[in-house]
């Protein structure tokens, strides 16, 4: 299978890297940004160039969005592409982050192409530090059971890693839908600076959504739709 592997927390993340550890045994491509792109949603460049730089035979670094990352992956550098990973996001993309989040961009751009994609992010809590071993392995084992699965056309896959503390119970996977709830809108006020204080951690979730899934130690796997 050809794969291409992006993400929106730029190519050096260790993100990418343990993502590529995962699908080692694949024929891979990696076409991610050059530059941190976290958050930028599905913003696409038309109004300026997008440099590439190639650093290897398979591993590309492109100075534009996740979007833009696989519109030129797919035109130009792998026009046979069956597959488009994207992350290990270093953060959660749950419920209406789909909206906002780059990593998930990069698999909604690859949908609109008709390419299955799927999005991967590892939730944190508050500032602990991540385990990308144990990311991996648990997206490796998702992934081989997620890609046997059908997928309706124009939609991709969502997975959601949660954050397990030294003790901790495996993870059960679930399947499960968005959460439609605002993400917190805090903000702290100086002169005329608006400074965003709302904590991820703090915001709203409907029972068995994605977001209390994972919240609550589970793997969430959502499937969207353009």
């Amino acid at each position: 299978m050809t794969i291409i592997l992006t993400n929106d927390d730029g190519i050096d993340a260790p993100g990418i890297q343990a993502l590529r550890k995962v699908v080692d045994d694949q024929d891979v491509m990696i076409a991610a940004p050059g530059e941190h792109q976290s958050g930028c949603g599905h913003q696409v460049t038309t109004h300026k160039s997008i440099r590439l730089q190639r650093r290897s035979e398979f591993e590309y670094a492109i100075f534009g969005t996740p979007a833009d990352c696989v519109r030129v992956a797919t035109t130009h550098l792998c026009q046979d592409t069956q597959l488009v990973l994207s992350g290990i996001n270093a953060g959660g993309n749950l419920g209406v982050d789909a909206y906002i989040s780059g990593t998930v961009a990069a698999v909604r751009e690859a949908a609109m192409q008709g390419i299955p994609g799927v999005a991967i992010s590892q939730y944190r809590k508050a500032k602990l530090d991540y385990d990308w071993d144990l990311a991996a392995k648990f997206t490796k084992a998702i992934l081989a059971d997620l890609l046997k699965l059908p997928l309706d056309a124009g939609s991709f896959w969502n997975v959601n890693l949660p954050h397990l503390l030294p003790g901790d119970a495996d993870p059960q996977i679930v399947f499960c839908q968005p959460c439609t709830k605002p993400l917190p809108v805090n903000y702290r006020i100086e002169g005329d600076n608006f400074y965003y204080t709302g904590e991820y951690s703090q915001r709203d979730r409907t029972p068995g959504s994605d977001v209390d899934v994972c919240f609550s130690g589970n793997i969430a796997i959502t499937q969207l739709k353009v």
